[in-house]
């Protein structure tokens, strides 16, 4: 089970369709089963955090913290790499002050 801060590839399912695209995402956590993860995108033009080469990512890319699901154990294909302690926290203060507004 991938751990708060992982980066994995997982299929995420449309809210409005059956249909489903493979996607990197950031693991939230975990409870009862689920997982809430937020989308990565390479369009780096999209607000968000972003994550570079040099921390793990296939390419430059932006944690879009706008774009929360919430998927399955066995929705997720495999972990690609863990964030930083500090980019972590930067993630989790930023959502914070988004539930906060």
């Amino acid at each position: 089970m991938p751990d708060p801060g992982d980066v994995i590839i997982t299929r995420v399912k449309f809210t409005d369709s059956e249909q489903s695209k493979i996607r990197p995402a950031l693991i939230l956590f975990e409870e009862m089963s689920n997982i809430i993860i937020v989308g990565i995108t390479t369009n780096t033009r999209m607000s968000g955090i972003p994550i570079s080469r040099i921390e793990g990512a296939a390419q430059e890319s932006v944690i879009k913290l706008n774009y929360i699901f919430t998927i399955t154990n066995e929705a997720i294909i495999k972990t690609v790499f863990r964030l930083s302690s500090e980019k972590r926290n930067l993630v989790f203060n930023e959502l914070s002050k988004k539930f906060q507004s």
